[in-house]
């Protein structure tokens, strides 16, 4: 099946589903390879009827040098991050890596907004002092000769780097994926239950699909599988992250055409309709008025007062098949697997 126009992840996959035939429906996002025996696995979980979807251990493709430069942190005044060393190059094989550096130990990438006649502005990335930080494994058809900042760098180890290994919920009502930039090693390895799960690869039921409903179209990408795990707790099921199984995830990769304000804009406003649409009321409030009166250059402040309307009117047709109350799921899973800052 094709569509003519693109319907966004969430309409694309209800799409999806409703052409499938089987009992067990297996979500995989476009830019993602799945590994041998990955729906196998899942429907031995979801032989339990409490188990709403199982997601696979979900590794980033290619590899990477993990570097460690063992700076001693420090902190510059107003700046509450642990800083380390700043990097204004960073090359392998010739080619820049300033920009697709990965992992906690490095943060996002910065640039001077002073003139530089001639050469472009100035860009750097600060490390968060001993932590490690990843350098993809790229073929330049050069030796690979890493060097930064003009010297060069002998990486410790390659590694393979966890994409999602689940959800978690922090209590402003963000989620992240568990394990994402970390190597892929022992410590996730085992089977367990999790607040959400990524819709890069997920599977469920077609009892679970009728009972839960499908993924928000409105939503287009991004929240759509929080949302979708969200309401299925509420219902009283479980999500399960197992690691028999493994997917290959170029993470972003399905979104790389859509302007970063675009994507910005579609994260946050479907955060704050899940939020709306499932949280404790008090929650999502709060939320929705820090959002509408602290503004952010994503636009969606202005959106508020459009979709707030819409929002409730949902949560009061969703809360009739709630059997869990939303601050009990809060409650238990709010900052619950949340990663320690650097």
């Amino acid at each position: 099946m094709r569509v003519k126009r693109n319907l966004g992840f969430a309409a694309g996959a209800n799409r999806g589903a409703e052409e499938a035939r089987g009992e067990v429906v297996a979500f995989l996002n476009d830019d993602a390879v799945a590994g041998a025996g990955w729906v196998a696995a899942a429907m031995h979980l979801l032989e339990d009827p409490t188990v709403g979807a199982v997601a696979p251990r979900v590794v980033l493709s290619g590899r990477y040098l993990e570097v460690k430069l063992d700076d001693e942190p420090w902190f510059a005044g107003g700046d509450d991050r642990p800083l380390g060393r700043q990097l204004t190059s960073v090359t392998l094989g010739g080619a820049s890596m300033l920009a697709l550096l990965a992992g906690t130990g490095v943060h996002g990438l910065e640039e001077s907004q002073l003139d530089n006649p001639g050469h472009g502005p100035q860009q750097w990335r600060w490390t968060s002092g001993r932590a490690p930080f990843y350098v993809p494994l790229v073929d330049t058809g050069a030796p690979l000769e890493l060097e930064i900042n003009g010297e060069i760098v002998r990486p410790s180890r390659v590694v393979d780097l966890v994409s999602s290994a689940g959800s978690y919920l922090r209590p402003d009502g963000y989620v992240g994926d568990i394990g994402s930039e970390t190597p892929n090693d022992e410590a996730l390895d085992v089977a367990e239950e999790r607040f959400a799960l990524s819709g890069a690869a997920l599977a469920t039921t077609r009892r679970v699909l009728d009972r839960v409903g499908r993924f928000a179209p409105r939503y287009f990408a991004y929240y759509e599988d929080t949302d979708w795990c969200w309401r299925a707790r509420l219902m009283g099921l479980r999500m399960f992250y197992d690691p028999v199984a493994t997917v290959r995830h170029e993470s972003g990769g399905t979104s790389a055409h859509l302007p970063q304000k675009r994507v910005r804009q579609l994260a946050e406003r479907n955060r704050i309709l899940t939020l709306v649409r499932n949280a404790p009321f008090d929650v999502a409030m709060r939320e929705t008025w820090r959002k509408r009166t602290g503004g952010g250059d994503d636009g969606v402040a202005e959106l508020v007062p459009r979709i707030l309307p819409r929002a409730l009117a949902e949560r009061e047709v969703l809360r009739r098949h709630w059997v869990v109350r939303p601050r009990e799921v809060f409650e238990r899973w709010a900052g619950v697997d949340v990663p320690a800052s650097p």
